[in-house]
């Protein structure tokens, strides 16, 4: 459908983070827009207040009358919905145009120009970062982003004069080869989703594809250092990046206080002595591809510092809940060996004399399966490390794989135990914390709010 067309959008999995932020984009637009969703949500509620119809019981019945027309309504749903779901069969079998969420955002990018962050980790705090910078300079965009941003309590920016669009480039089922980037940053490629891509040569080609679908005139923004060997059309210009070298890279790093400093070398305009609003470490690699992609696309070396010095972080990643002179308590949403690394070097950084204790639930039976050592390896960064039960999402129980992988090689020296999630409150009511993390993309997080309440009360 052209969108010109599109008179009502209907979602089947509305409440996903990705989901919502297109519904939004819709609804701004001024067409109806409705959805089913399996539980409802704090995000769904939301959703509801702001206009939009929303079910919770797999019933075609509660399709809105409005979204029964099949020339003028477009259907969205999110890959977790099975191929079998009542709603999903009816719009199939009575002709609707029915499209994933990321074929919906290829669309997006062929009517707007595309600014999008792809890599197995660091993708969604540079893609915000990139958008608050875009978003608060004179050249603004519209944004759909894989967390929720701090400075906006949304995943969602809207811009009614901006012919920018960011979009944090999912390589899950290989969604990001529906897109057509005007320019992208790629922030790393450590091998993940094995469940779908198989071994770890067809993941570096899945990335490899993307980087054709940029279109000439664009660019690609690659960190250094990465296996995979792009293959971009003629007319795309390659930059690379990193923290300490490429065409864009810091200088005259400065971290100490609380506070993180560093220059912008640029092959543009080199910035001096930008503020990390999160001042995280990791948060100087994401900044630099943030800075480069917006500093391509017009911004000024002072909206440059300004967006990076009032960045506030995205929920979950980083997301300091207590920080005190004595206790630190923060949720993180790495679910990755490479991130947990990266997650674990940020903290001890920060907290280079405290004892570092971590709660963990690893995502899935297959990425279990496949990374167990190097999630040990990644965990033993800490100095306790308590394993839950692995947060299934869509797969079935592997006989064999369970936490117990992950625990069995962990270095020796490291404090260890096991527990089940339903006993992580009664674990945090009988210990004492200098630093606490909750780690990982599961239902782990549910219980954040209870942690931060017990462990304030106990201050």
């Amino acid at each position: 459908m052209e969108l010109k067309d599109i008179k009502a959008v209907y979602f089947i999995g509305i409440g996903g983070i990705g989901m919502s932020a297109i519904a939004r984009y819709f609804l701004h637009r001024g067409v109806v827009v409705a959805g089913y969703d399996r539980t409802p949500s704090t995000l769904t509620e939301q959703l509801e207040k702001e206009g939009m119809l929303i079910h919770y019981e797999e019933n075609v019945d509660e399709i809105p009358y409005m979204c029964r027309k099949p020339e003028a309504v477009l259907v969205v749903y999110t890959p977790a919905v099975p191929s079998d779901h009542q709603e999903l069969v009816f719009f199939r079998d009575n002709g609707f145009d029915v499209e994933k969420r990321a074929q919906v955002l290829g669309m997006l990018t062929r009517t707007h120009k595309g600014l999008c962050v792809a890599g197995t980790h660091g993708k969604t705090t540079t893609s915000t970062m990139c958008a608050h910078i875009m978003h608060q300079s004179s050249i603004d965009c519209n944004a759909f982003l894989g967390g929720i941003s701090k400075n906006y309590d949304s995943n969602y920016i809207l811009s009614k004069e901006s012919d920018f669009v960011v979009i944090e480039a999912d390589e899950f089922d290989r969604s990001f080869h529906w897109l057509r980037p005007w320019m992208s940053v790629i922030t790393a490629t450590d091998p993940d989703h094995l469940d779908i891509y198989g071994t770890k040569e067809a993941y570096l080609e899945g990335f490899r594809h993307y980087t054709t679908l940029i279109q000439p005139g664009g660019a690609l923004i690659i960190h250094k250092g990465l296996e995979m060997q792009p293959a971009v059309q003629e007319g795309v210009r390659i930059y690379e990046y990193s923290r300490d070298s490429g065409d864009f890279h810091a200088e005259n790093i400065k971290i100490g206080n609380g506070e993180i400093s560093f220059d912008f070398i640029s092959p543009i305009e080199c910035v001096r002595n930008v503020q990390l609003g999160q001042p995280l470490s990791i948060n100087i690699d994401n900044g630099i591809a943030a800075m480069a992609m917006a500093q391509l696309n017009g911004c000024s070396a002072e909206e440059l510092r300004y967006g990076m010095g009032t960045f506030k972080g995205v929920d979950r990643r980083f997301d300091f809940k207590i920080k005190t002179d004595n206790m630190a308590f923060l949720s993180d949403y790495a679910h990755h060996p490479e991130e947990i690394r990266q997650s674990a070097k940020s903290i001890r950084e920060l907290y280079h004399d405290r004892r570092l204790t971590v709660i963990f639930q690893p995502h899935l039976y297959t990425r279990t399966r496949d990374f167990y050592k190097d999630f040990a390896e990644s965990l033993s960064l800490f100095d306790e490390v308590v394993l839950c039960d692995i947060y299934p999402a869509r797969e079935e129980p592997i006989p064999g794989v369970t936490s117990q992988l992950i625990y069995d090689n962990l270095k020796e020296g490291v404090e260890k135990k096991m527990i089940h999630l339903d006993e992580v409150i009664d674990f945090v009511k009988a210990n004492q914390f200098e630093v606490l993390v909750v780690l990982g993309a599961g239902d782990l997080d549910n219980y954040v709010p209870q942690i931060e309440k017990i462990l304030k009360n106990r201050i």
